[in-house]
Order: C-alpha cells, then structure tokens, then sequence
C-alpha cells in the first residue's frame, strides 16, 4: 500500500460518527479551503483518513481526534509539501 502527501494541506479536525444526541464522537482532519464549502454549499470532504462527510460542526478543544487522521497527520511534512 502507497501513501500520498496531499498539496497544500492545511486542516482541521472535522466531526463525524455521529452518537445519538447529535453529538461527534470524534473529528477528522480535513483540507481547510473545504471547510468553508462545505459547510455552505453542503457538499462532502474527504479526510485524510479516507473517511467522506459534510461538515456540520466545528471541534471545541480537548474534542476527541480519529487516530488515524492524526497519526497521518503528523507524518505530513511541514508546509505541506
């Protein structure tokens, strides 16, 4: 299995795996320009984890992060390239 770095990343966690009160059990990072579009137009994101969503709601510190997300994350070069 490859892996490849995305250009231009710039993220930030992102909710989804809803529990039943609405609330995320955890957030995905996702490409920053996408944020935005998303959240307006509805359409989805993909995260770096490979997981595909609308965004629907921003993190609050200390919330809960997909480890895989994160551990992809902090192996991308700084800079994003």
């Amino acid at each position: 299995m490859s892996t490849q770095t995305l250009p231009e990343v710039d993220v930030r966690p992102e909710g989804t795996d809803h529990t039943g009160d609405d609330t995320p059990k955890m957030f995905h990072y996702v490409r920053k320009a996408k944020i935005a579009e998303s959240a307006v137009m509805g359409t989805h994101v993909v995260a770096l984890c490979g997981e595909v969503f609308p965004v629907t709601r921003s993190p609050k510190p200390g919330s809960p992060v997909c480890p895989e997300c994160k551990k992809i994350y902090d192996n991308l070069p700084a800079g994003g390239e």
